[in-house]
């Protein structure tokens, strides 16, 4: 089964990197050429999210079932998802409307990936420099809910695997205070399936939940707790869900005892 898998991943990260590096090009020299955004290139891209979930789901065997979208307020708002795969950007990407992902800096310094990345609203900020690279974030924020835009961040930073202990960064926060708006929580467990170190990506079906919004205005600490609570416990209930219906991956002896430390707290009522 593993080399079978092995053999499968192999071929669909063939594919990913190799359309990928086609759509960064392509987008990239539109940029560079008419200056920013346009029709095409915005369809272009949603291309890539479908034909990307497509081919994990007829090649890998990874399915995908995204819902919740009915709490995505109009208008401007935050979207702040859990980060576990490279799965997470582009299933969630066609629900939001007009996204503006924050991306790391090293990403937007990449020779036509970053000039697409930027003529598609992502919003770049330096996390070498910690609190100094706020106020630059926040302007380009605020530019990009001027255009419609609708904010994607993943509040942790970076990818975290299943029932890892959460790790979130007062980013989120400094946004949600500066732009007054709702902010949407996005549960998964995409990370069962396509792991942050794993090659091979196992089948099984990856789920995403948009819940409900936490309103503008509350205290920073207020908001912070709900917000972690929201993402945490609807995540570690889709892969409670998850691991219930079977998991086609190895299960190493720690997260075999993460997952019955999990149960057994659900069981107690906590």
């Amino acid at each position: 089964m593993k080399v079978v898998q092995a053999i499968r991943s192999a071929v669909f990260y063939f594919l990913f990197i190799g359309q990928t590096a086609i759509v960064a090009i392509t987008i990239g020299t539109i940029a560079l050429i008419t200056g920013g955004r346009t029709a095409f290139s915005w369809s272009f891209a949603k291309y890539w999210c479908r034909s990307n979930l497509f081919m994990l789901r007829w090649i890998a065997g990874v399915d995908t079932i995204v819902t919740g979208e009915e709490n995505i307020p109009a208008g401007g708002c935050i979207i702040a998802s859990k980060h576990q795969s490279d799965w997470d950007v582009f299933s969630i990407f066609p629900h939001t409307g007009r996204p503006a992902y924050i991306v790391k800096k090293e990403l937007m310094r990449i020779p036509f990936f970053g000039w697409a990345a930027r003529s598609l609203d992502c919003i770049e900020v330096d996390r070498k420099k910690g609190a100094e690279a706020v106020p630059a974030m926040m302007r380009q924020a605020h530019a990009a809910v001027e255009r419609g835009c609708r904010i994607v961040i993943f509040p942790e930073g970076t990818r975290k695997a299943p029932l890892a202990a959460p790790d979130y960064r007062q980013g989120i926060a400094r946004l949600y205070a500066e732009l007054n708006v709702p902010v949407v929580p996005v549960a998964l467990n995409s990370g069962l399936f396509w792991g942050r170190n794993s090659l091979v990506i196992w089948p099984g079906i990856a789920r995403a939940r948009f819940l409900p919004a936490i309103e503008a205005g509350l205290a920073p600490d207020v908001f912070m707790d709900r917000l972690k609570k929201a993402i945490e416990g609807d995540s570690n209930d889709l892969i409670l869900d998850a691991a219930a219906e079977g998991l086609s991956r190895p299960v190493d002896p720690t997260f075999a005892a993460k997952l019955d430390a999990l149960k057994l707290s659900r069981a107690a009522g906590q």
